[in-house]
């Protein structure tokens, strides 16, 4: 007669253990993430909502641009009077969505604006497609003399681990970015925001403003349960997968 095969013994766990642990404290941590994502855009949702709408105001003077904050400023109506500076137009790659289909390449017009105190506003004048990107194209697009522009204040554009580096020297630009643009063209005091133009018509029809889209979905908090449910459908199959490995042989069978 042969003998029943005795159980493994726990240690044949430690492995699989510490794999579904590190798993399992990935997946909260993801679902952890989500909650926070969730509450800093609920954060930018309620300052879009409080900062966007009314009658627009003036910038911030140049004054308190040292102490300038994005959360206390960024999205707020502003009117804005100035001199274009086109020689220092800076295109900045980018993409617009479409009536239809997949989202337009082009770039995004930073210009500077001369204030009439001397001092410099950066202003995302819109979008235009690539084959428009070279001002001689669209000779109609740079109005001369002092202009007023409308729009949203918004703070530099961040930049992440697969942004390109910025070619100054063939104005080649992938973030909207008034420091760098400032420095590469010897500005000086340039404000620390960028004004984002709204969909007044320019001059010849491009650039286009008002691309921004200010309706923001929230989905963080379905992604969470999401996280934290594949957790706890982990610790449901370890267990299971426990049980099998150390359950008395035979224990399962007919009798």
């Amino acid at each position: 007669m042969t003998s029943p095969a005795a159980p493994r013994s726990a240690r044949s766990l430690i492995l699989p253990g510490v794999a579904a642990l590190v798993a399992f404290a990935i997946l909260i941590g993801l679902g952890t993430w989500q909650l926070q994502r969730k509450a800093w855009k609920e954060s930018l949702i309620a300052q879009i909502e409080a900062h966007s709408h009314g009658e627009p105001g003036a910038i911030v003077p140049p004054s308190d641009w040292s102490t300038w904050r994005a959360q206390d400023d960024e999205f707020r109506r502003v009117r804005v009077t100035g001199t274009f500076l086109h020689r220092f137009e800076a295109p900045v790659y980018g993409l617009a969505p479409a009536q239809r289909g997949a989202p337009v390449q082009g770039y995004y017009l930073m210009t500077p604006l001369r204030l009439p105190d001397g001092a410099i506003v950066m202003v995302n004048r819109g979008f235009v497609p690539t084959e428009l990107r070279d001002p001689a194209t669209r000779p109609q697009s740079q109005p001369e003399g002092e202009v007023t522009v409308t729009g949203l204040v918004r703070a530099p554009e961040e930049r992440n681990p697969f942004t390109p580096e910025d070619d100054p020297a063939g104005n080649r630009w992938f973030a909207r970015d008034p420091a760098s643009i400032a420095r590469a063209h010897s500005l000086e005091q340039v404000a620390p925001f960028y004004v984002e133009a709204d969909a007044t018509p320019n001059p010849g029809e491009w650039p286009k403003g008002g691309q921004i889209r200010l309706e923001l979905p929230n989905n963080h908090l379905q992604y969470a349960v999401t996280w934290y449910g594949i957790a706890l459908t982990l610790v449901g199959v370890f267990i299971a997968f426990a049980w099998q490995r150390l359950r008395p042989p035979g224990s399962g069978e007919l009798k």
